[in-house]
């Protein structure tokens, strides 16, 4: 069975025909149907796969898929050049079994929306921006989970997925001001969890927002996602006119916090989001190689996010051994762990 990345290239995504997810013990593969739906009664999870981080993102999956026993269905966002290599990591390793769809993401869609204005480069991969885009996406649901590559979850998904938003709201997020657990650390780090920390307000754009520059932030690698909502109040416009406005008038990629991606979730979200429980959102394990959370806590975790430059797969980090414990290696060999004892 030789499945190839899909020809076309000029629509915003594309659906690779990568369905096959495993095969039975007689050896005949099993096909998935290419249109997936509520009545299929399964969790969509949307998660990037970008080249150089193809082991996070089935580290991810793979803890998700272990500990959950819901019928769980990954889509799985990439760049025509990781295509290939993201069905040989899934079929050549223990995640065969698990139901996917390969969906090529076409970067021309941010042209004239996103330059390289921050210090942090990765911040602006193409990828990072699919979550403005959910609608757009080959799927058929009502509800979908957004997870960002360096998140790993120890909980069951099935108990976020089932987060009752609030009428009127297309989505659900951890506000930044939740757990007592984490204050300590985001002050020993100097991480910034109000608006402030995103928008520039000196601009009379964002002074004009009317938003309290001390209000609580959200983190948006994590969040529940209602698609008729979505559609109804056309955010994925509204997150592209902000795009396009920062384009023109750099109202926040100066930010200190988090690049160019996040404040136009803050700005169209402001108060018009449900919190979901704090544990289904532990994050900044990834903002300092120093600081840690008490193991306690971290057992209690739903879902542990390394958002900051110190990933898990790079040394140095941060409960390295919470994430490693789901890491598959590369069949290909492509990508692999940076550890103290590394060549490299």
């Amino acid at each position: 069975w030789t499945l190839l990345p899909c020809p076309c290239h000029l629509s915003l995504l594309v659906t690779c025909p990568c369905l096959f997810t495993g095969f039975d013990p007689g050896g005949a593969p099993r096909v998935v149907k290419e249109t997936v739906s509520e009545a299929d009664n399964v969790i969509p999870i949307i998660i990037c796969a970008s080249e150089e981080r193809l082991g996070a993102t089935m580290a991810t999956i793979n803890s998700i898929h272990s500990n959950t026993d819901a019928s769980v269905f990954f889509y799985i966002v990439t760049l025509r050049d990781a295509v290939k290599l993201t069905r040989q990591y899934i079929q050549k390793t223990k995640l065969r079994r698990i139901k996917y769809k390969i969906l090529e993401f076409n970067p021309m869609v941010l042209k004239g929306k996103v330059k390289p204005d921050s210090s942090r480069p990765d911040l602006l991969h193409p990828l990072n921006f699919v979550r403005f885009y959910l609608p757009l996406l080959d799927i058929n649901h009502k509800r979908v989970i957004y997870l960002d590559d360096d998140v790993i979850v120890q909980g069951d998904i099935k108990d976020l997925f089932d987060i009752k938003l609030k009428p009127g709201h297309a989505a659900a997020f951890a506000t930044d001001c939740d757990l007592p657990p984490t204050h300590e650390m985001v002050r020993s780090i100097g991480m910034q969890t109000t608006y402030m920390g995103f928008l520039d307000y000196r601009k009379q754009e964002i002074r004009e927002l009317g938003i309290n520059p001390s209000d609580c932030s959200f983190n948006p690698g994590v969040f529940v996602a209602d698609i008729n909502e979505w559609k109804k109040q056309k955010i994925t416009k509204q997150l592209e006119k902000w795009m396009e406005e920062n384009f023109k008038q750099n109202i926040y990629s100066s930010a200190v916090a988090g690049g160019v991606a996040t404040p136009p979730m803050l700005i169209v979200f402001h108060d018009k989001y449900t919190t979901i429980d704090p544990l289904w959102h532990v994050r900044h394990l990834g903002w300092s190689p120093d600081t840690r959370y008490s193991d306690n806590f971290l057992q209690e975790a739903h879902l542990l996010h390394w958002n900051g430059r110190f990933k898990p797969w790079r040394y140095p980090g941060v409960h390295l051994d919470l994430w490693e414990k789901w890491f598959i290696p590369d069949p290909t060999r492509r990508f692999h762990l940076v550890r103290p004892e590394s060549d490299d």
